[in-house]
């Protein structure tokens, strides 16, 4: 079940893609590091590869939920290093937030569900625009045929 064939082959347009992203992180609501962290969880994957001309790179973004808690920790972290973030009054205040928040966001019982809807719903958004921007960017270099012709010998496997 290992796609390692067909994303083997997208590295380059991948890291090429990562550098010109980077620029559309950093206007987004996400951290780099929460970034890093969506794309850890996202598998990017080729609906129809029999079918270059219609073929689509798509974001599976079913695995976000697992993160959620960790993405708002990130957030906490950075707050309370003074990195940003919507952290806001009382900072300084000891133990009411930091770690005690960082615990029950793990765990999934921070009350804030608002914040994760936002974050998960901007980080569909940027792996659904990340997605195209690969699958163009493999479309300019030549390589979207080879690419969808391994994607859909595998899935036949």
């Amino acid at each position: 079940m290992s796609d390692s064939n067909w994303t083997d082959r997208i590295v380059g347009a991948r890291m090429s893609v990562d550098q010109e992203f980077s620029s559309r992180i950093a206007q987004s609501e996400l951290s780099s590091q929460q970034w890093s962290l969506v794309m850890t969880a996202t598998e990017l994957e080729i609906d129809n590869p029999d079918d270059p001309e219609n073929a689509q790179m798509v974001a599976n973004t079913d695995k976000l939920d697992q993160i959620m808690p960790e993405l708002e920790n990130i957030e906490s972290g950075m707050g309370a290093m003074g990195g940003g973030g919507a952290g806001g009054a009382g900072s300084s205040s000891g133990s009411s937030g930091g770690l005690v928040d960082s615990i029950k966001g793990a765990l999934g019982l921070s009350g804030g569900s608002g914040v994760d809807d936002a974050k998960r719903d901007a980080a569909e958004q940027l792996t659904a625009e990340y997605a195209d921007e690969l699958q163009a960017q493999i479309k300019s270099n030549g390589q979207w045929n080879s690419v969808c012709e391994a994607a859909a010998s595998e899935t036949s496997d």
